[in-house]
Parts: C-alpha cells; structure tokens; sequence
C-alpha cells in the first residue's frame, strides 16, 4: 500500500510509519517543518505539508490508498484539531483516499456508568478538557460527513509508549478496560491496530478503539 502519514514526527505517528515500512508498505511522511525530520523512522519519504490546507491534503494524497491523520494541536489552540480533520475530510472526498484519523478517548463511554463518558467522569482533570473537548467535535465532524472515506480510532484512557505485542481487544464506543480497570495500550500496539485497519478494514465510516 502507498500511505500518507501527516503529523509523521508526533509519538503516534512515527509509530505509525514505523509500523507501516515493518509491513512493506511506502510510506509519505508529512511534516510541517524540515527541523523534525530526524524525527521520521529511515525508509520513508520525507515531504513538508500542511493537513489544515486543502492544497497540501491533496497534492499528498493523489495516488495514495491511505492517509493517516496522526496530527495534534499545540495547547491553546485545541480548536485547530476540529478545523484540521475538516479540511482533510473535504480534500479526500475530491481524491478518494481512504482516511484513518488517530483521534481521542474523551467520548468514549465508561462501563458501569449508563452512559457518561470518560470527559464527563467527575474526575477528569480541568487541564485536559480543551484537547478533550475538541475530540468530541473532531469526532462529531467526521461522523457527519458522508463523502470521505474515513475511520476514527479512539486510544484508551491510558496511551504511553512501551513495547509491540500485538495483542490487544478491540471495541467500538465503550472505554475498554480490564480486569484490574486499568484502561492502557502501548502506542507501538497502538499503531499495530491502525496498521490492521488499513490492510483489513473493518470499520466503515465509525469509530473504534483498542485496549489491553
């Protein structure tokens, strides 16, 4: 496969490249600054782009099967996430790219709680409700669209780096958890459940989520 990976040098995203060139796949990896390239794992294709400019999303996607969108705002400015997947929503609805965004657990919901999700646990810190809250309308914004491609991949509570043992559960929209309730995945596993997605899709125009 021939895959796009914006925000490529972000702990999500070169795990993501990583994983990809391990499978054999060509990889583009999208910066939006030469200075990170040291960043990006040797063997794939280094280019400079914008995921918030339409020009940028297609002139990179044009005969590609994928693209990853792995891209994270800087604190203070959350929203720009919303506008982001937008923009890459609507270049890939004129290319036909198939599109896989790395998203957020806020939405999920929490077992045993009827209903509340994990933003919405009375416990959940004050200093993460701005990324939180902008991967609710992130998710909201590609659940509305119906012209790209897309798939939204939700971490657990828990998303730290460690070691790849590609195995996991995966879910849909309730926080996974196990037996001791811890709600954890590795982001190298991370990558292996993106990776299984782009080669098996499963997951049409809906979100999921992976967990130990």
């Amino acid at each position: 496969m021939r895959i796009t990976v914006f925000g490529a040098a972000g702990q999500v995203g070169s795990r993501a490249v990583a994983e990809a060139l391990h499978r054999g796949h060509e990889v583009t990896a999208v910066l939006r600054s030469p200075s990170r390239t040291h960043e990006v794992p040797a063997g794939a294709e280094v280019r400079i782009g914008d995921a918030g400019n339409i020009d940028d999303v297609v002139d990179l996607s044009v005969g590609q099967d994928l693209v990853i969108s792995a891209t994270r705002p800087v604190p203070g400015r959350e929203d720009d996430l919303v506008a982001t997947t937008q923009v890459l929503l609507a270049g890939l609805a004129r290319t036909r790219v198939r599109l896989l965004v790395v998203g957020g657990a806020a939405t999920l919901t929490v077992p045993g709680t009827a209903g509340v999700t994990v933003m919405d646990e009375p416990d959940f810190p004050a200093e993460l409700r701005g990324i939180a809250r902008a991967c609710a309308d992130q998710l909201a914004v590609c659940r509305a669209d119906t012209a790209a491609e897309w798939t939204y991949l939700s971490p657990p509570a828990l998303l730290e780096p460690g070691t790849r043992t590609g195995r996991f559960r995966l879910g849909a929209d309730d926080l996974l958890v196990d037996a001791d309730g811890a709600s954890v995945i590795s982001v190298e596993d991370l990558a292996v459940a993106l990776l299984d997605e782009a080669e098996r899709p499963m997951h049409h125009r809906a979100r999921f989520t992976a967990a130990y």
